[in-house]
């Protein structure tokens, strides 16, 4: 396999996200790769709902359930939330979709991918219902070609975040609201509404976005370093942070997140062995210190490392990367710019799995669908093979690991996936020559054969994409 032809299959499938053809990166994979760093496109689609449409639509559902008499709608609840925000849905699952389908930078497309998955925000749960595209556009996709604090602080301060984890319930105890509730509790002999501190917030953003799992990473130098008073401590910090819900119903609200004084907690917090004052100076102060963690640096660098080069990643590679984020102070094209440098990197083989929505979105550009891949089902059949669309179960996000996507079940789905595909657009796809277009030297002898051999053109294109070297990348 020559050199240059095997690198510009590698920079086209496991760097882009699947190309019809080799040709922008043949001639110099490396250099077409760094082309493509800086902030993310603009997603496509009409009339995409940013934080302020997503918090009102939760408002106008809310208006609509108190107005609403008993008999009214024979529909549950959950049936009436849905129906309420399907459009708003499906408009997001279309852009995240199409976007990636047919963008002309495919490797900063992935790299939004991957960070969206990074700093999840799932609709599997109510409150982010109509929040989780805005959260990709607004949050993630303008800051992935800088500094990773500027993104930490637009993912943790946006509304979005704050709802799925919760901090919109999270009043100190020594809070002025908590207080208030007291008084009024003893007053009247009602329990106070709210209990107090919610660390949700704090525990992912130190567990999943930041230090990493307490006492993880061995093989890479480790990452955590932090204790359950750090979670508390942090939370404490982040106790202020809301979405102002009684001014989204009353019609008033000017902006999706303020800081609520009545609700933070009086006095400093010690987090990680540093001290930071009372009020909302102290969560920018918290996140510059977390971003600049030498375990942020390693977590960071082994999970680049892990979704580009191997499921277990070279020890080497993921030092290399940890060093160049540490020595650039953060900067995220610094750490992308060593990652294509690295030779790990650029090794044949396939080594990592396409995920479902990876499998969907690189046959989509393959055949060069477009929003026709999308026209039928706004999730393009994503969600049956196992891959929700911005609804991964958990904070964690979704696997990033072949072993997770590998059952009998998963794998039989891809099979009937890409034979229903390959009914519809078999007649119209020359699959022999797309193989070697956008394969090329990673086409394999056997699937060569195989794709030739096939009875039809519907036969030979299932062949093509569920070939391994199409199903790795």
């Amino acid at each position: 396999m020559a050199t240059a032809s095997a690198h510009a299959v590698i920079a086209a499938h496991r760097f882009g996200l699947g190309e019809p053809t080799l040709g922008a990166a043949a001639a110099d994979p490396a250099g077409w790769l760094r082309g493509q760093i800086g902030p993310a496109d603009a997603q496509r689609g009409r009339d995409l709902p940013d934080a302020m449409a997503g918090l009102r639509a939760h408002a106008e559902f809310v208006r609509r359930r108190r107005e609403m008499k008993a008999g009214d709608d024979s529909r549950s609840g959950e049936q009436q939330f849905g129906e309420h925000f399907r459009a708003l849905v499906v408009a997001d699952t279309r852009a995240h979709l199409v976007t990636a389908a047919t963008t002309q930078r495919p490797f900063a497309e992935r790299l939004a991918l991957f960070w969206a998955n990074h700093f999840t925000v799932s609709i599997a749960k109510a409150s982010a219902r109509g929040l989780a595209g805005a959260f990709e556009r607004e949050a993630i996709r303008p800051h992935i070609a800088g500094r990773f604090e500027t993104m930490l602080k637009a993912a943790v301060t946006h509304a979005a975040m704050l709802r799925y984890l919760d901090n919109d319930q999270s009043a100190g105890r020594g809070s002025r609201i908590v207080r208030q509730l007291a008084r009024r509790g003893e007053r009247t002999g009602d329990a106070p509404r709210i209990t107090g501190l919610n660390e949700n917030l704090a525990r992912e953003v130190l567990e999943l976005h930041t230090l990493g799992v307490a006492d993880g990473g061995a093989a890479y130098g480790g990452w955590g370093g932090y204790t359950q008073a750090d979670v508390t401590a942090f939370a404490a910090v982040l106790t202020g942070w809301r979405t102002p819900a009684r001014e989204f119903l009353l019609g008033s609200a000017s902006a999706p997140v303020r800081f609520d004084a009545d609700w933070h907690e009086p006095g400093a917090k010690t987090v990680l062995g540093r001290r930071y004052a009372e009020g909302p100076e102290a969560l920018d102060a918290v996140l510059r210190d977390l971003a600049a963690h030498p375990s942020t640096a390693r977590f960071l660098a082994a999970k680049l490392a892990r979704h580009f080069v191997a499921d277990d990643p070279p020890p080497a590679l993921v030092a290399r990367l940890a060093e160049a984020y540490t020595r650039s102070g953060g900067d995220l094209p610094a750490v992308y710019r060593a990652l294509i440098e690295a030779p790990e990197a650029w090794q044949p083989g396939g080594a990592k799995l396409k995920t479902p929505a990876e499998f969907v979105i690189s046959s989509a550009r393959l055949l060069g669908l477009g929003e026709q891949a999308f026209a039928r089902a706004p999730d393009g059949g994503i969600g049956a093979l196992g891959q929700r669309v911005q609804a991964a179960p958990s904070p964690a996000g979704w696997p990033d690991r072949a072993d997770e996507w590998l059952g009998p079940d998963a794998v039989w789905k891809r099979v009937e996936w890409a034979t229903r595909a390959a009914d519809r657009a078999g007649r119209f796809a020359d699959a022999r020559a797309l193989a070697v277009a956008s394969l090329g030297p990673a086409l394999s002898d056997a699937s060569r054969r195989q794709i030739e051999r096939a009875a039809d053109g519907p036969q030979a294109l299932a062949l093509l994409l569920l070939a391994p070297e199409f199903q790795r990348r």
